[in-house]
């Protein structure tokens, strides 16, 4: 089973023109508890110096190229797990892809986000690794974090780690906008049958046509590890690094987020204000901006407009932490 659905998702060497659907640092010392997105006035920081300071923590990009997301459709596949837990994670995963505009896939199809199950981490993401690295580096320029980074991704020991391959696309046409190793138009006789045709619509200097999306991605869930957390809090947290690019060494103590669960289980029952908000930020931008910055920009405007809508909405009392 596992064998065929890692063979399903690492076949695929180009961007598929219609995807198959499937199913800071640490705290400052005026105060020592995570904060909640509602609550930010009182660390007597700057909202939008926290803002900024909670992206640029959380966001990986690869290197010089945009902040990536996925487009338009994504296939949840999950490997050994129980039936009706590997169901709820494909469901819970699909809602939060629904949440932010994507949708997601009908039972069947072949999955372009897998989420495998082992009891050693290390030894599976060697194996996929040493097995199918071209699919996990496919050799086009600004498609993942780079070697370093896959030897992370083999070597250290998380509860969940990830690994994603994002494309360079023309937005106005779905084409590649990267040339893959190997790959050319006949007759493969100039340099210029080995790279993508981009026609321009519009010529600037501040804005462009070419986007990057994430179009692969398989996270490991190593099962010893995760005893402490629900399996609510262990969906929402490979939704949201499955659904953005997301540091997997980024320090977010200072911040109510899904993203601290495994230190502090107690931190959130599920996706927290700040975490939907990175999402909707990510997933509202317009990413027409030449600027890298400007992506970063854009989520962290969605988060302002988060924190404005709950510092406006009625308070309820002994209300859970979120």
């Amino acid at each position: 089973m596992i064998a065929q659905l890692l063979a399903a998702l690492l076949a695929t060497t180009g961007l598929p023109e219609g995807q198959a659907s499937a199913q800071p640092q640490a705290s400052s010392a005026e105060s020592e508890q995570a904060v909640r997105l509602e609550d930010v006035e009182v660390t007597g920081r700057r909202l939008d110096s926290l803002i900024q300071s909670f992206v640029n923590e959380v966001a990986a990009p690869n290197a010089g190229r945009g902040i990536a997301r996925w487009d338009r459709t994504i296939c949840v596949g999950v490997a050994n797990l129980r039936g009706d837990a590997a169901h709820y994670i494909v469901d819970r995963v699909s809602t939060v892809a629904e949440d932010v505009g994507l949708t997601p896939g009908a039972p069947g199809c072949q999955p372009n986000l897998l989420i495998v199950a082992t009891d050693d981490g290390n030894a599976l993401a060697t194996h996929m690794a040493e097995n199918n690295k071209r699919a996990l580096r496919m050799g086009g320029s600004g498609m993942d974090q780079g070697g370093a980074a896959l030897r992370r991704f083999q070597e250290t020991d998380r509860p969940v780690r990830w690994w994603q391959v994002s494309m360079p696309v023309d937005s106005e046409t779905g084409q590649r906008a990267t040339r893959i190793f190997g790959e050319c138009r006949a007759p493969c006789e100039s340099p210029m049958d080995y790279a993508p045709v981009i026609n321009t619509f519009s010529a600037s200097r501040l804005r462009t046509q070419i986007v990057d999306n994430i179009f692969r991605t398989v996270v490991i869930v190593d099962v010893d590890d995760i005893n402490q957390v629900s399996i609510t809090q262990l969906a929402d947290y490979i939704a949201m690094v499955s659904l953005a690019q997301i540091n997997p060494e980024a320090d977010t103590s200072a911040y109510a987020s899904i993203l601290n669960v495994f230190a502090d289980p107690s931190i959130a029952t599920g996706l927290t204000e700040w975490d939907k908000a990175y999402l909707g930020g990510l997933y509202d931008a317009e990413r027409s901006q030449k600027n890298m910055r400007s992506g970063k920009t854009e989520i962290e405007a969605s988060i302002q407009r988060a924190h404005t809508r709950l510092a406006e909405a009625p308070q309820e009392t002994d209300a859970p932490r979120d």
